[in-house]
């Protein structure tokens, strides 16, 4: 942490700054409350544990990950209607627009469904080049053999909707365009009020389970909550069995992850047409402050570290899907896919190596009826929030919230599917588990996410030490 009390120099001045920094700490016991410690519920792991796995194993690596040729493209319709309400009208902020690849840039052996070999271009190349590679990357590989041409074969015919937990795009739709993530990064848009709230609020109100004694909107943004603000709020929560609990956690950590983005890469100012981004305290302490949420904001935090181990346990067990030959994260760059390859199968060994996984084996444990039932539930459920996603009315909102929730989605598919998993012949495909390139990426990219929301929190504590110790 950087120094935020000047010193003389001497032995004595720094002992007299480290002082000052205890004094005015004391007077600010929101800013230790804010760090969220200690033992997350429904599991056996610390906070702290996480904080320091992903600060020195995760985030690094996932960064390097999503630079990637392979992981830095996702396929997506951003023109999908909104199957629940009548559109109120897309975004008009600037900031909202989305920069999808040209349809004149799309090399016609691409369009044709033609095998391609992928060229690597220079790193300095221009954006609408960079569209270009990223339209090549669904091409299939004239050297692969006759296997691994097989196996994509096999992937493009599989369908496995009965266990996906999210609605997908259909990539051969004409609407359907690769974006460069890199080029269109997550942060703040302007994009707000009864459009986004209505989003917002259809996911907690309509699809989050509660018992039917609680009246106080879930949604903990809502402008009117009534005598049960706070901390108390949930003690409701305590009374819903494990899964339902599970649910809630999900989307307050997705809702919590994505608020974070937002206040990391906030527009500061705009001087001359050149905008500046920085993260913005003040919209961090209302939305996460323990005092000006009521006791409400260090649990959506917790519930943001509870999200990330359950992708972190996803991870760990989809390891073996990606650990076979036949499996070949393919843009045609052989030398840079092998790199991507060991890269990610690096990162597999660091989410097995972590001591305090979450035991998903406790979910849907009852009797096999009701256990069955409740499943089906909850995964209806998490796909109608996906749908949902076609309602955000700002592009760039849009697109990160359709990835992020496909990610999720990818998630716990791959936790229910432990059986299937286990079974994956080594050299053929399989016809049990199946993983499309769109959920990989989606997959790699929500937990990349995750990741670095928890670093930036790790940024918001120094921040807001340093402002404090300013003001004495």
């Amino acid at each position: 942490m950087s120094r935020v009390v000047r010193s003389a120099g001497s032995g004595q001045g720094a002992v007299v700054s480290a002082v000052q920094l205890l004094v005015a700490l004391s007077f600010f016991p929101g800013v230790v409350e804010a760090q969220v410690t200690g033992v997350l519920d429904d599991c056996l792991c610390d906070i702290d544990s996480i904080d320091n796995f992903n600060t020195y194993k995760i985030f690094p690596k996932m960064k390097k990950l999503q630079e990637r040729d392979y992981f830095r493209y996702y396929k997506v319709n951003l023109k999908r209607p909104c199957p629940f309400w009548a559109e109120d009208g897309h975004c008009s902020i600037k900031d909202c627009h989305v920069e999808p690849c040209p349809e004149s840039k799309i090399p016609v052996g691409i369009k044709a469904g033609s095998s391609n070999k992928y060229l690597k271009m220079a790193n300095d190349t221009k954006e609408l080049e960079d569209c270009e590679q990223a339209n090549k990357l669904g091409a299939i590989n004239s050297t692969l053999s006759n296997q691994s041409k097989e196996a994509f074969i096999d992937w493009a015919r599989y369908d496995d909707s009965q266990d996906h937990f999210c609605e997908l795009d259909d990539e051969r739709s004409p609407a359907a365009q690769y974006v460069d993530l890199l080029l269109n990064p997550e942060r703040y848009t302007g994009y707000k009020g009864p459009s986004a709230w209505r989003v917002w609020n259809s996911i907690y109100e309509e699809n989050c389970f509660k018992p039917r004694s609680v009246y106080r909107p879930l949604n903990p943004l809502a402008p009117s909550r009534g005598e049960d603000d706070g901390e108390s709020f949930y003690t409701w929560l305590e009374g819903l069995c494990l899964e339902k609990r599970v649910f809630y956690k999900l989307i307050s950590g997705l809702h919590a992850s994505i608020n974070l983005h937002l206040c990391a890469n906030y527009l500061l100012e705009e001087t001359w047409g050149k905008p500046s981004w920085g993260p913005n305290i003040k919209e961090f302490k209302r939305r996460f402050d323990p005092v000006e949420t009521k006791g409400e904001g260090p649990r959506r935090l917790k519930n943001l570290y509870f999200l990330y181990l359950i992708e972190l346990r996803a991870l760990s067990k989809v390891a073996p899907y990606f650990e076979r030959s036949v499996v070949d994260l393919y843009t045609g760059n052989v030398e840079e896919d092998a790199d991507t390859k060991t890269l990610l199968l690096n990162i597999f060994q660091d989410t097995k190596s972590f001591p305090m996984h979450f035991d998903e084996k406790s979910m849907f444990a009852g009797d096999k009826k009701g256990a069955k039932s409740l499943k089906e539930e909850f995964r209806l459920h998490f796909k109608n929030i996906s749908r949902i996603m076609d309602c955000v009315g700002c592009d760039k909102c849009r697109l990160w919230g359709k990835l992020q929730t496909q990610g999720l989605g990818t998630a716990l598919k791959i936790l229910f599917s432990e059986k299937e998993i286990q079974k994956l012949p080594e050299n053929s495909p399989s016809k049990g588990f199946q993983l499309t390139r769109q959920e990989i990426v989606a997959l790699l990219n929500a937990f990349g996410r995750l990741s670095t929301s928890i670093r930036e929190l790790q940024n918001f504590k120094v921040l807001l030490q340093h402002s404090r110790c300013h003001c004495m």
